[in-house]
């Protein structure tokens, strides 16, 4: 077994997906659009097997602030921790918003913490 796809309510789909293109090298299917429910998404591939959906629907117009049950994140493994201090700070020079600076977590983990233009969890790893 293993994980196909995760996918994210988002308000601009445009917009994210030129954040995951630009900021990850992230490849993007053919956009798909169900005019009937209001509904597009595009998949994103970035080098792995695992993708994620960027969805809108024209009915959704607000997220709960703050954290919540569900799901918290996703992590993006940069390989190296040169690669995550360096993605660190192009984020910040870029403007968004680093919420967990780069450390070394209590389970051993190295990463930094950012929101994306929407304010979604980005856990930026080795």
């Amino acid at each position: 077994m293993r994980i196909e796809h995760i996918a994210i309510w988002v308000k601009d789909l445009e917009k994210m997906l030129q954040f995951y293109e630009d900021y990850f090298d992230a490849s993007a299917s053919e956009k798909y659009i169900n005019e009937k429910k209001g509904f597009a998404s595009y998949f994103l591939t970035m080098n792995s097997e695992c993708r994620i959906e960027l969805m809108t629907r024209t009915d959704i117009f607000s997220r709960i602030q703050g954290e919540q049950f569900g799901y918290a994140h996703i992590a993006i493994s940069l390989g190296s921790k040169e690669k995550v201090d360096q993605f660190t700070e192009i984020f910040r020079n870029d403007h968004f918003e680093i919420i967990g600076e780069p450390r070394i977590t209590g389970d051993g983990y190295y990463e930094s913490v950012i929101l994306d233009p929407e304010g979604n969890r980005i856990e930026l790893t080795i």
